[in-house]
């Protein structure tokens, strides 16, 4: 089915009002989108690659249950949350580097469920992506994920089947792998994540605000008219659990954006440093910031130091609307409810995911590449379909792959030539940012996801280095829903898993 690449505004915003919602089509079974169904590529299933054995190390073993669960946010509201073991955010996980890691999963929903460990380099086996890398966990059925933790570092968990619908639900939770020699004695985790609570959830093809997002610029204007309520670990205003800290101690606080918006969280001044970006430590870590912005899927570590005896917060920039949900109180015991807000300091003194140079990168130099793929991300119709989200004016499955061999050196340049944000989560491997808009930056920056503004151009490299089909998404899963997705497929492997089928495979 032909599909149409909109060139002007006015038409983009006429199609959004006017569109159908999108819906996904089935994939072949094949490890290339292109090839007929049936159809292998390869001679090597992606089950038999990269295996892992715990051999003589230490075995962490953990019982995950995706289970229905009312939940409450806080302020008397409640929603109906998708669970694993009956919180939001699910049951923390924590590890040491070099433990062997065993999880298994049982699926107490009425639909199918995975578990994605985001971040983490793994056999592709385990990365949990329906359709791709296994079957969907069907109802009352079980699974079990295992690996090597060798990378310490923030990293978490979320169900990667119809992720639009299960992770906006709360099916997420987070995983720590710690140094064995720790550098912080407090250490704390913190989820971001919206929720529509009172009002229904809006479709993203129903976007009255959009016309105004868009034409005013703000590429988070989909996202924003979806939802009404902030959370910090699936808690929201004074619902949140006070940050415990006596005067002049430093903690390290983990920051994950669990939910489909930035979020800009405002700190007092000169007390917070950025550590560690997507679990990579960052230079000039002396550096203070004021406001720290996190991008949809994103992880980002701070070293925050309480700089006095009285009451203060950490808490959401005052230009977002629901701002008040976010407010972290910073106090001396559990009993003391004062708060002291923060001035909100100007934007230039923002750092995001892409601020800091990495201590440790991938290519000293910038390589010679033996793929090169060009990656534009923008916004279309399908004609009788809705609204798109594209790569290179294809929706998924039909995404042209990025096609690798085993030791090859890929360069991907992303360009946003759409409206909107776009969080891109490559799987199974960390890539380095060279160059934004043209310019190299003098300290090359190591993630796995990079958040790309409307207008903005990313050159990034990775080594190919681990076998298997690993999916490469834009981390608003709304938009993921509807087709920004592709897969970087390497030759000589094949998938067995099917879209689709008797097991409702639903990998976006």
């Amino acid at each position: 089915m032909k599909r149409i690449v909109i060139g002007s505004l006015m038409i983009v915003i006429l199609l959004i009002i006017g569109g159908a919602v999108f819906i996904n089509s089935p994939f072949s079974s094949s490890s290339d989108p292109t090839l007929p169904d049936g159809v292998k590529q390869g001679e090597t299933s992606i089950l038999e690659v990269n295996a892992q054995e715990p051999e003589d190390r230490s075995v962490k073993e953990f019982d995950l249950t995706a289970e229905k669960t009312e939940w409450n946010i806080g302020g008397g509201e409640k929603v109906n949350a998708w669970t694993y073991n009956g919180t939001v955010p699910g049951e923390p996980l924590r590890v040491t580097e070099g433990d062997y890691v065993r999880i298994h999963l049982k699926n107490e929903l009425e639909v199918p469920v995975t578990i994605h460990w985001h971040g983490m380099i793994l056999p592709n086996k385990m990365d949990g992506v329906p359709g791709l890398t296994q079957d969907a966990v069907q109802p009352g059925e079980s699974f079990t994920y295992e690996f090597l933790a060798n990378d310490a570092g923030t990293y978490w968990y979320h169900s990667h089947q119809h992720s639009s619908k299960q992770v906006d639900k709360g099916l997420y939770g987070s995983f720590v792998i710690e140094e064995k020699q720790k550098e912080y004695d407090k250490d704390e985790f913190y989820m971001l994540d919206e929720w529509a609570v009172n009002q229904e959830k809006r479709d993203i093809t129903n976007m009255g605000g959009m016309m105004k997002g868009a034409m005013s610029g703000n590429g988070e204007s989909d996202t924003e008219q979806m939802y009404d309520t902030f959370t910090v670990n699936g808690k929201a205003g004074q619902a949140i659990e006070p940050l415990v800290m006596k005067e002049g101690e430093t903690a390290r606080l983990r920051f994950v954006n669990a939910g489909y918006q930035q979020h800009q969280l405002v700190f007092p001044k000169n007390s917070m440093k950025v550590i560690e970006v997507d679990g990579e430590e960052v230079k000039n870590a002396d550096r203070t910031s004021s406001v720290l912005e996190i991008a949809p899927g994103e992880r980002i570590d701070v070293s925050y130091t309480r700089q006095t005896s009285e009451p203060r917060v950490i808490q959401e920039n005052a230009n977002e609307e629901h701002a008040d949900d976010i407010i972290i109180p910073v106090v001396s015991s559990r009993n003391d409810d004062s708060v002291q807000s923060n001035r909100s300091p100007s934007s230039s003194e923002v750092a995001t995911g892409t601020s800091f140079g990495s201590e440790e990168i991938i290519f000293e130099e910038v390589p010679e590449p033996d793929v090169t793929y060009n990656m534009d991300l923008n916004m279309g119709m399908d004609m009788g379909d809705g609204v798109a989200f594209q790569i290179n004016d294809h929706v998924f499955p039909e995404t042209p792959p990025i096609s690798v061999k085993e030791g090859d050196i890929v360069k991907v340049k992303i360009t946003n030539s759409g409206n909107m944000n776009h969080p891109m989560h490559l799987h199974g491997h960390r890539f380095q940012v060279a160059a934004k808009n043209g310019t190299n930056y003098d300290a090359p920056i190591v993630k796995d996801l990079l958040h790309v503004k409307p207008g903005e151009e990313y050159t990034l490299y990775f080594k190919a280095d681990n076998q298997g089909e690993w999916l490469f998404h834009c981390h608003d899963n709304n938009h993921a829903d509807r087709g920004m997705v592709t897969i970087v497929d390497y030759k000589g492997v094949y998938s067995p898993f099917d879209l689709g089928g008797d097991h409702k495979n639903q990998p976006n």
